[in-house]
């Protein structure tokens, strides 16, 4: 199989579902366009929600303690700002999301879904042109999908990569090859990547993507497995350019 972009994930909103799409613009020195615009603070952290900056993760509503954020399901309209939420197939709040308004109508509704997770009121943040990933650099997260596959060799049972939450997913390579790609470079579709670090995993992987419910404990069972507690790389955009499903990967792993 020759190595190809399997699939495109954007997390709108930073510890809830995935969006998947087509084809994406790559720009130097920016995330995934729209990935992470939006997360929900918890209500010690110390935000301005006008202008919110870069904070570590555990100024954050995710899934590392909060496994029931991955029984909703989210769709959000990037050209209307509609953010709909839905838990076993029903819709159960939506609203625009770039205006405070929008915003506080989910901070009511998180609330009462969150009670017992959180002790204050829970705020949805809108970093605008900005991403609140976990990393404080501008990074795209880049998954092997033959890791994954290993990986439930390994454990004997199965992992679904969308809980590794990774931007772009590529399969057509051996397994572990991406610890080659660090300190190099890897063009996929129009754009070129330069792999920068690996990704140690924490709790967050654990929560059953489809359940939310926390059945594992990947980071312990990488560790055993495989001496580490890594999958996937981080990586920084180089040269601009257009990536779609199904566009090849060249690089060191080939």
């Amino acid at each position: 199989m020759t190595a190809h972009l399997a699939r495109i994930c954007r997390f709108p909103v930073k510890g809830m579902s995935a969006e998947d799409l087509d084809r994406v613009r790559l720009t130097v020195g920016q995330t995934l366009p729209g990935d992470r615009r939006f997360a929900i603070a918890r209500g010690s952290a110390g935000i301005d929600p006008t202008e919110p900056g870069w904070l570590p993760k555990s100024n954050f509503v995710t899934l590392v303690r909060t496994a029931r954020l991955a029984r909703l399901t989210t769709r959000y309209d990037a050209d209307t700002g509609d953010l709909a939420i839905c838990r076993g197939g029903r819709r159960v709040a939506h609203a625009d999301i770039t205006d405070p308004t929008g915003r506080a109508v989910i901070d009511q509704f998180l609330a009462a879904f969150l009670e017992g997770d959180v002790t204050r009121m829970p705020r949805l943040i809108d970093a605008g042109g900005n991403a609140l990933t976990d990393a404080a650099e501008p990074l795209i997260s880049v998954i092997n999908l033959a890791s994954v596959r290993d990986l439930a060799r390994v454990t004997g049972m199965p992992v679904d990569p969308v809980r590794f939450r990774g931007n772009l997913l590529l399969d057509g390579l051996a397994p572990w090859a991406e610890w080659r790609w660090l300190g190099h470079s890897i063009e996929i579709g129009a754009a070129r990547l330069q792999a920068v670090e690996a990704i140690e995993r924490c709790a967050a992987v654990d929560v059953n993507p489809e359940t939310g419910v926390r059945d594992t404990n990947l980071p312990k069972l990488l560790k055993r497995g495989y001496g580490h507690v890594c999958l996937g790389v981080y990586a920084t955009v180089t040269a601009d350019g257009t990536v779609a499903t199904g566009d090849p990967v060249t690089g060191p792993m080939a």
